[in-house]
């Protein structure tokens, strides 16, 4: 499975700030450690989503999985014939 066949986690800021607090690193060791600033680690927390790359070094540094496989959603289009909804022009008309 390549990684454009995975997504974000929903949860993955609470996974980030988990991890980090479990080794008992602030931000900014980890910063240091993943060569990053402080703002990319205090807004990748916040649930802001972080670049590719970043994602690869939070997943590396902190040993954590935070791509995860497509949720599989099942969506279907109902054809209903060549209804195409009331526009304004037949509404007017039908006020007449």
């Amino acid at each position: 499975m390549s990684r454009s066949d995975k997504d974000l986690a929903d949860d993955f800021a609470s996974r980030i700030s988990s991890a980090r607090k479990q080794k008992n690193w602030n931000q900014a060791q980890l910063g240091k450690r993943m060569a990053e600033t402080v703002n990319v680690i205090k807004s990748a927390e916040s649930g802001k989503r972080p670049t590719d790359s970043v994602i690869k070094k939070f997943e590396r540094i902190l040993g954590i999985t935070l791509m995860v496989e497509h949720k599989s959603v099942d969506t279907r289009v109902i054809n209903s014939g060549s209804f195409r909804g009331i526009t304004l022009g037949d509404y007017l008309n039908k006020e007449r």
